[in-house]
């Protein structure tokens, strides 16, 4: 059963590719709960399912999402969360606007109340949704504010690739926004039209960097077309995470089958999962959330740390 729902997920026609693995006892069809739960997600309800005990490990994309959670913020309390390793990928967030605009940096939205049509990804529980309410809510105003300008906004596509069609949308003009992740998948094309990639202001990323998330640049040396480097927020790294309190032996088990299994786990490189660079922070492996004692201890065992 593993091994066959590794397989769908990977095929590209087959949209259903969360999982959650429950594990119990051989021959225990009696007891009605399955002692471990793990969770692949690429959203918050991870962070809640690990906090409250449902799963014992869970991952998240990207980084700062679970690093704004360890901190906690007035209206949450801090999550109680160590991390085991993080995946690499490096990225960034990336405000992309039609020139017809005439938007130099993304605070110009507000000073202007533009009435942008603006395009967000349709995954409504993504990350992305969050951090942008707080990237907003640093530069001055909110979503429902920009509506409030005549401003428009639609929920559309499961993935930051190139071919999906609001891209082509942006390019002639029938968008003036799109606001996603997967900086490298749609960046190059995007500029290459002509579209403008907007800054954010150091005040509004000095107000991010408190909440927990990390600058990020997006470098005209990797993006010639840029006329300079643009200032945003990271969005790097797949962190895979646990409850602080999770018992040593049980995170020593977890480290011991990434090492035995890297080999067969997909990632954004090639080959088996860097693991010598997963227990390192790092541009693409950002640990924003320090290791659990026993994964720090297992890696520097096998001589990764």
């Amino acid at each position: 059963m593993l091994e066959m729902a590794c397989e769908l997920v990977a095929m590209n026609d087959q949209p259903m590719r969360q999982a959650k693995v429950l594990l119990r006892p051989q021959g225990s069809a009696e007891q009605a709960d399955w002692p471990l739960r793990l969770f692949g997600s690429s959203t918050g309800e991870g962070v809640d399912a690990v906090v409250s005990g449902e799963s014992a490990v869970a991952i998240i994309n990207p980084s700062g999402a679970l690093a704004v959670a360890h901190r906690g913020s007035p209206t949450k309390p801090p999550a109680p969360v160590r991390t085991i390793t993080v995946i690499p990928s490096h990225d960034q967030y990336v405000f992309a606007v039609h020139p017809s605009t005439g938007l130099s940096r993304f605070e110009d939205i507000r000073e202007r109340r533009l009435p942008l049509r603006l395009s967000l990804r349709g995954q409504r529980d993504h990350c992305l949704h969050s951090m942008l309410d707080d990237i907003l809510h640093a530069a001055g105003f909110s979503l429902a504010e920009l509506q409030s300008w005549g401003g428009t906004v639609t929920y559309e596509g499961r993935t930051p690739y190139f071919y999906e069609p609001k891209f082509e949308r942006l390019i002639r003009g029938e968008l003036d926004a799109i606001f996603d992740e997967g900086v490298y998948e749609w960046a190059p094309q995007v500029l290459a039209a002509g579209i403008r990639i907007l800054p954010l202001a150091e005040q509004t990323v000095r107000k991010l960097e408190t909440l927990g998330y990390r600058r990020g640049t997006i470098a005209k040396a990797k993006y010639p077309a840029l006329s300079q480097d643009v200032l945003t927020i990271d969005f790097s790294g797949w962190p895979v995470f646990v409850r602080d309190d999770l018992p040593d032996a049980l995170v020593t088990q977890m480290c011991a089958a990434l090492d035995a299994r890297k080999h067969l786990i997909p990632w954004d490189g090639d080959g088996p999962l860097p693991l010598e660079r997963m227990c390192r922070d790092a541009p693409d492996t950002p640990i924003d959330v320090p290791l659990h004692p026993a994964a720090e201890r297992f890696w520097r065992e096998r001589g990764y740390l």
